[in-house]
């Protein structure tokens, strides 16, 4: 297989950076790098694809796989050409140890995303009831699959409470309503890492700004997270923000709600920025105001969507 390495020799102090500087950003060395070409390339061939199968069937997520198992798994008649295509395969996809053969992470997201119908299939899924209202006319909420994305939106006016990229392969043996919980799950997880800095697709760092009248939106006011390492973007409402701040979710646990679970499409303050509001430009100050059986969390943000302060109002 053929990479480039980019190790350099250096003294140890070197690579772990100076300890005594506590701002010191990690000292991280790549140790090689296959082009994104390559990759293509070496996953291109059936019986590279057939090795990765049969890891995963001889379960290389838990323990190491012998060459001999791997070999009989795989329908090879020669252990050259096969030793060959394995080769291909090992130090991006698959570790080598004594032990035998295991998956990378890279090699087990690969699995996931052609075993599960990630980048294999298209699904489609007609209208089905959703609970809760439309946050603009309180009309019936419908939801539908279709172009990898799952969306909820009203019935009556055609305003859309969500929408996001979801893989078909979480359609499957699933009720509706697991599926939404699943979506639910899904989605949360990806806003909260970002709002947290963690950038969901690289795990690179997240830079987060919220933005004035943003384009491409039914929004005034929007939160914008930039992955500085893959440039992965994601919009979202101000309130989204939230759905993992500590007091917002001891404020509404304390009155029988809880985020983790209930769908956040059921929020207006999450889908739509009406309760949303610019209380200073200079710096850009933002208020939410967050209802709850009666009471009203509200939450200050900075420019970043920084929480600044909360009060509740009785």
């Amino acid at each position: 297989m053929s990479q480039y390495d980019r190790s350099v020799e250096t003294d140890a102090d070197e690579e772990r950076g100076d300890p005594s500087d506590g701002d010191a950003s990690l000292a991280r060395r790549t140790e090689s790098r296959v082009l994104p070409a390559e990759v293509f390339s070496t996953l291109g061939n059936d019986t590279r694809v057939a090795i990765l199968r049969a890891l995963l069937e001889l379960g290389a997520d838990e323990r190491p796989v012998s060459f001999t198992d791997l070999f009989d798994r795989v329908d090879v008649d020669d252990s050259a050409n096969f030793s060959y295509h394995l080769r291909q395969l090992t130090g991006h996809f698959v570790r080598r140890s004594d032990e035998g053969y295991a998956f990378r992470s890279p090699g087990r997201k690969v699995v996931s995303a052609i075993f599960t119908g990630s980048l294999t299939e298209r699904a489609q899924l007609g209208f089905f009831p959703v609970d809760g209202a439309c946050y603009d006319c309180d009309g019936d909420l419908h939801g539908w699959y279709v172009d990898d994305a799952l969306t909820i939106g009203c019935a009556d006016c055609g305003a859309v409470q969500v929408s996001y990229p979801f893989p078909s392969g979480g359609l499957d043996d699933r009720t509706t309503d697991e599926l939404l919980q699943a979506f639910h799950h899904y989605v949360r997880h990806h806003y909260c890492l970002a709002a947290d800095g963690v950038c969901p697709e690289c795990t690179g760092a997240v830079e987060t700004t919220i933005v004035r009248e943003p384009d491409e939106d039914d929004l005034d006011i929007a939160v914008e997270h930039v992955c500085q390492r893959c440039s992965y973007r994601l919009r979202s409402t101000v309130g989204v923000t939230l759905l993992d701040h500590a007091e917002t979710l001891v404020f509404h646990s304390d009155r029988g709600v809880d985020l983790n679970t209930e769908p956040f499409w059921q929020f207006d303050w999450c889908v739509s920025d009406e309760r949303t509001t610019v209380v200073s430009e200079d710096p850009l100050r933002v208020r939410l105001s967050l209802p709850c059986a009666g009471d009203e969390l509200r939450v200050i943000l900075d420019e970043t969507c920084g929480v600044l302060e909360t009060t509740v109002a009785e």
